[in-house]
């Protein structure tokens, strides 16, 4: 089992008791360097501009722009989006900017992609907001874009939604064949089959019954396209407090993430959380992006390392 980290960029009002810009961003990537030095995987940006629940004024980082800066903070670590909006900008020039990005980065770059679900950001930013038929096939349009401009000298493309014409992406990147694409989201009759036909991985979530039947979903989906299933990084998210007792560890998780836990949630003793882990394993997973409680107490994440890493 490989392990990332959800970073806190403000989105869930995670830096909203840093008042600095500065200071928050330099706390953002304290964790990066956190999980750097201590062998977790990967960490991972939301792409969102204004917070959640509802929309403040609190510090938001954007995404791409962030994550340049965090693959200069880091040496070992990948880096990626969880996932990037479609809509939020022009496909061949997000497969620009990954591909500078994986430059950047020196080949740690994970790409994730998916359709876009925030109203409330398209209406602000002035974006047209589809609704959701339309932006999966605006995604599959993109996922083909985004191929042509990493494995086509010059791309070209003609679709509903997007065109390109003899556009050159150079440098393509470092990994090869090329950086490979994360699509977020379950959905099982267009996005899971997206991750078939255009995907490295995945990201999919919920209790333990959903989750084993979107990763049954997908398998089918393989099977009907004719791809290796074993083939595509499974990864899911979840909530993580650790602490000796299953009681003092629920006890450090704030009343608005309560709703939000479930029976694979990693919230318990070391031992509650290995087996969770274990089920999460045997159904699949490859790799858990974690959210900790804190931005700034950095005590879970040394823990969990030592735990389950060291």
């Amino acid at each position: 089992m490989k392990y990332g980290i959800s970073l806190p960029n403000g989105w869930k009002m995670s830096l909203v008791d840093v008042k600095d810009p500065v200071d928050a961003y330099e706390t953002m990537t304290n964790v990066a360097k956190a999980a750097d030095e201590t062998g977790f995987e990967s960490v991972w940006l939301v792409d969102h501009f204004h917070t959640v629940p509802k929309p403040t004024q609190e510090v938001t980082f954007e995404c791409m722009m962030s994550l340049a800066a965090l693959a200069r903070d880091t040496k070992r670590v990948r880096i990626g989006q969880i996932v990037a909006c479609n809509s939020y900008r022009n496909p061949a020039l997000l497969a620009k900017m990954a591909s500078t990005l994986d430059v950047l980065s020196h080949g740690r770059l994970n790409f994730g992609i998916g359709a876009g679900w925030y109203e409330h950001e398209y209406r602000a930013y002035g974006y047209p907001f589809p609704d959701a038929p339309e932006r999966l096939k605006m995604l599959r349009e993109a996922l083909q874009v985004i191929h042509a401009m990493w494995e086509q000298e010059e791309a070209t493309f003609e679709g509903k939604y997007y065109q390109i014409r003899g556009a050159i992406n150079q440098p393509k990147g470092v990994q090869k064949p090329h950086i490979p694409i994360l699509i977020g989201g379950g959905g099982e009759k267009v996005t899971l089959k997206l991750v078939a036909q255009y995907g490295d991985a995945c990201n999919v979530g919920g209790d333990r019954q959903t989750l084993q039947h979107k990763l049954d979903v997908l398998k089918q989906h393989c099977e009907t396209v004719g791809r290796d299933f074993s083939s595509i990084h499974c990864t899911t998210g979840a909530y993580c407090s650790i602490a000796d007792t299953d009681a003092e560890a629920l006890a450090l998780v704030p009343e608005g993430a309560r709703n939000g836990l479930h029976e694979l949630s990693l919230v318990g003793s070391p031992e509650t959380i290995r087996q969770r882990i274990a089920i999460l394993e045997e159904m699949g997973i490859h790799e858990i992006i974690i959210d900790f409680p804190s931005s700034t107490d950095l005590t879970p994440l040394y823990r969990f390392a030592k735990e389950f890493i060291a």
